[in-house]
C-alpha cells in the first residue's frame, strides 16, 4: 500500500517537472507568435480606429471595449479550440487554411489600395446621397462593432492559426497556455493602444484650451493637428502590412517560394535589417498582384453568377 502510494507520488512528481519544464518554454513562444503576427496586429490596429470615427466622443472608449471583448472570446473560445481540434484530428488542413486567410488579406489589401487610386467613387453625389440610409446613432454605434467584429475576425482567425503553428509540436499544456497568453497579450496591445490613438485628439484639445502654460498649449494643438495624418500614415502601413502578411503566409505554404524568401534573407545576411526590409518590400508587392489577379477572378465568378 506504502510502496503503491509512493510511485503514485513519483508519478505525479514527475508529471509536474515535465509540466513546468514545458511551461518555462512558454514565454519564448509567445515571444516567437507575436513576432510572427505583427503585419496583422499592425493592421488590426490601423483598421479599428475607423469604425469610431464620427460617433459621440464620450462612446468611443466604451465602443473599443465591446469590439475588445468580443474579440478576445472569438480567440478564447471559438478560434483556440478550433485550432487544437483541426491540429489533432487534421493537422493538414491548418497550412491550407493558413494559405486561404493569407490569400484573403492579398485581396483586402490589394482592394485597399485600389480605392486610394480609384475615382470611380467620384461619381454622381446626388445618387449617392439618394442612397444613404437615415439610422439612429445608436443603431449606427451597433452597425460599426458588428463591422469591427466582423473584420477582427479574419484577422484574429490568423492569429490564432499562426500561433498553433508556432507551438505545434509542442505538449498540449504549452499549446493552450501559448494560445491563451498570445490571445490576452495582442487583444490588450491592439486595443489598448487603439483607445490611445482615438483619445489622442481629445488629449490635445484638453491641452490646448485648458493648460496654463503656452508650451503645453501648442503640444496640445500640434497633438490635434498631427493626429489626422498619424491616423492617415497608420492606414498605409496597415494596408502593406496586410500585403506583406498574406503574402508571406502564402510563399511559406509553397517549397519553392519559401526558399526563394529565405534566399533574399540570406543573401543580405551581413546587413540583417535590408534583408528584413527586402523580403518585405518584395513580400508587399507579391501580395498586391496575387490580391489583384484575385479581385479579377472574383469579378469573374460574380458576372458568371
Amino acid at each position: 500500500m506504502a510502496s503503491g502510494l509512493l510511485a503514485l507520488l513519483d508519478d505525479v512528481a514527475a508529471l509536474v517537472k515535465v509540466s513546468a519544464a514545458s511551461l518555462d518554454d512558454v514565454p519564448t513562444q509567445v515571444a516567437k507568435t507575436t513576432g510572427k503576427v505583427s503585419g496583422i496586429v499592425i493592421d488590426d490596429t490601423a483598421v479599428t480606429p475607423k469604425y469610431v470615427v464620427g460617433l459621440d466622443p464620450s462612446r468611443e472608449l466604451s465602443i473599443i471595449f465591446q469590439i475588445a471583448k468580443k474579440s478576445l472570446f472569438n480567440k478564447l473560445v471559438l478560434l483556440s479550440p478550433a485550432a487544437l481540434l483541426l491540429g489533432f484530428f487534421a493537422p493538414w488542413a491548418i497550412p491550407p487554411i493558413l494559405m486561404l486567410g493569407g490569400a484573403f488579406l492579398c485581396y483586402e489589401g490589394y482592394e485597399k489600395v485600389h480605392s486610394m487610386f480609384s475615382t470611380s467613387h467620384a461619381e454622381n453625389p446626388d445618387s449617392q446621397q439618394a442612397a444613404v440610409k437615415v439610422i439612429t446613432p445608436e443603431e449606427l454605434e451597433k452597425e460599426r462593432v458588428t463591422g469591427a467584429v466582423r473584420t477582427d475576425l479574419i484577422l484574429s482567425a490568423e492569429i490564432m492559426a499562426i500561433a498553433y503553428a508556432t507551438v505545434a509540436e509542442d505538449a498540449l499544456l504549452t499549446q493552450i497556455v501559448v494560445m491563451i497568453c498570445v490571445a490576452l497579450f495582442i487583444t490588450l496591445a491592439v486595443y489598448g493602444f487603439v483607445g490611445l490613438i482615438v483619445k489622442a485628439d481629445d488629449f490635445g484639445v484638453h491641452l490646448a484650451k485648458r493648460s496654463q502654460r503656452p508650451q503645453l498649449r501648442k503640444l496640445g494643438e500640434g497633438i490635434v493637428k498631427f493626429m489626422p495624418h498619424f491616423l492617415k500614415i497608420l492606414g498605409y502601413v496597415g494596408t502593406a502590412a496586410m500585403l506583406w502578411v498574406g503574402a508571406e503566409i502564402i510563399a511559406h505554404g509553397i517549397p519553392y517560394t519559401s526558399h526563394a524568401l529565405d534566399d533574399i534573407g540570406h543573401s543580405l545576411a551581413e546587413w540583417p535589417a535590408l534583408g528584413w526590409l527586402a523580403k518585405v518590400v518584395v513580400s508587399a508587392i507579391g501580395g498586391l498582384v496575387l490580391g489583384f489577379f484575385i479581385d479579377k477572378g472574383v469579378t469573374l465568378l460574380k458576372k458568371a453568377l
